[in-house]
């Protein structure tokens, strides 16, 4: 971006950042989740944390993928139906 941009030009960069961002990326940010359910960020991270949004934490960074997201958002969150019992829980035997 420019110094000198107008606000117009610079305007224009933001929408064509959120077109790319919305379309052509593999990930879906945080921003992103947060307008599209119409809630603040902060509510989105806290979804992440209580793992309610599919999500992988890498050090302090969330990445979400598009694909997942999208899933989830049109099943409702609900796992899908396989037949098999989804456990996130791992018991080991000693």
């Amino acid at each position: 971006m420019k110094p000198d941009a107008s606000p117009t030009a610079i305007a224009s960069d933001a929408s064509s950042v959120d077109n790319l961002e919305s379309r052509g990326s593999a990930r879906i940010s945080v921003a992103e989740i947060a307008r599209r359910l119409n809630i603040g960020r902060l509510a989105v991270y806290a979804m992440l944390e209580r793992k309610i949004i599919p999500a992988i934490r890498l050090g302090r960074r969330w990445i979400i993928t598009r694909h997942a997201y999208e899933h989830w958002e049109r099943t409702c969150g609900k796992a899908s139906v396989s037949g098999l019992d989804w456990n996130p829980e791992v018991k080991v035997l000693t």
